[in-house]
């Protein structure tokens, strides 16, 4: 099993932590304990006691039955018997892939999307077509050339939805129309689902809802906030939820018992987080709206309310030398496309605090037009 660099992942390792004005991460504004409790309108101090009186023992093995009881409420179709807690969503994929994949299956993944979901089957020994988004389908790849990609020993189709970098969303009939694909040969669908819409008017179905052979993967770290916890779920049906179940046990004992215990607290408090992100999101996504209709070397399709976007740079050099000119110069962090494998662009992630991102724009835009 030999498996490359993890692009994204060795970018921020290396860079995150010397940035002054990071726009490169796609969390929405982490939450302190004392930010959950004050947004939840709840005791600390009782959440502090209640821990206090727990044993630090294994736990519940596969979460407690209140992180599943709130897990389950995410879903039309799920019960607790098919949620299994993972050690986030990088958990889930890593148990999902290396439970059901052998060497020689035919595994079909969106690209690009999270790094995990092509290369973790490849060491496998499967084989990978990459299936590939496309700009001028707002980001979305084409399902017609996913029927010409299709084989009889396919056996899984994965995808990301929102995507990752894009943000680009496969709406309920996109899905629907993907299963119908995946039923043709019997493929699983497994969907990494940690980025959501903040529309209004975006309703995505998850895909354990839509398939029988739908694996949904899921965490605390985007959509909620949470991304410290490091706690994330598969939901799946009750027959490949009892084939994970076997090899869980070797990727992962429990999570946690503190671990379980904010996770099933801060999915109990969803609305309220939620709530707030929708905030940020709407807002923050104005201020990245108005900053490209007046930046003449920035362009981008723009996704419906996800927490990053995918701008194409019109840069007279590579698109990652630029990048590290622009940290080095301006402290300013993005992830260049090339680490996604698609040059010219960059990830931007616009959801943190409002002055930071409008300053990270401001320099962005300085170092830009130094090239004019």
């Amino acid at each position: 099993m030999k498996l490359p660099r993890f692009g994204v992942e060795e970018w921020l390792n290396v860079h995150e932590k010397s940035a002054s004005h990071d726009i490169a991460g796609v969390t929405i504004s982490s939450l302190s304990l004392a930010e959950l409790f004050e947004l939840t309108q709840q005791d600390i101090n009782l959440f502090y006691q209640e821990l206090a009186l727990k044993k630090m023992d294994y736990g519940w093995i596969e979460g407690s039955p209140e992180f599943k009881k709130e897990v389950c409420q995410l879903y039309e179709t799920v019960t607790t018997e098919q949620v299994l807690q993972t050690n986030g969503a990088t958990g889930a994929n890593m148990l999902v892939l290396y439970a059901l994949i052998e060497p020689k299956d035919h595994v079909i993944s969106m690209f690009p999307t999270y790094q995990q979901l092509y290369d973790i089957p490849k060491s496998l020994g499967a084989q990978v077509t990459l299936w590939p988004v496309k700009e001028e389908n707002k980001w979305l790849p084409d399902l017609d050339e996913l029927r010409q990609l299709i084989r009889p020993n396919t056996k899984m189709i994965c995808i990301n939805n929102a995507n990752n970098p894009t943000g680009a969303i496969m709406d309920e009939t996109y899905l629907k129309e993907l299963v119908s694909i995946a039923e043709s040969c019997g493929a699983y669908i497994l969907a990494d689902e940690v980025y959501k819409s903040f529309s209004l008017q975006q309703n995505v179905p998850a895909i354990v809802d839509l398939y029988e052979r739908g694996i949904s993967v899921d965490s605390l770290s985007k959509t909620y906030s949470l991304p410290g916890i490091r706690v994330g779920w598969v939901a799946a049906s009750k027959a490949i939820s009892d084939i994970l179940r076997d090899y869980r046990d070797y990727t992962m004992i429990c999570a946690g018992v503190l671990d379980d215990m904010l996770a099933a607290f801060a999915l109990k408090h969803r609305l309220a987080i939620i709530k707030r992100n929708q905030k940020i999101v709407t807002k923050n996504f104005q201020i990245l709206k108005n900053w490209l209709a007046k930046e003449t070397r920035a362009q981008a399709v723009l996704p419906n309310h996800v927490s990053m976007a995918f701008v194409k740079l019109d840069v007279p050099l590579a698109i990652e030398a630029f990048c590290k000119q622009l940290l080095a110069d301006y402290g300013v962090l993005l992830v260049p496309g090339n680490r996604f494998g698609i040059e010219g662009h960059v990830r931007l992630g616009y959801c943190g605090d409002q002055d930071m991102l409008r300053e990270a724009l401001n320099r962005l835009s300085q170092c830009l037009h130094q090239y004019d």
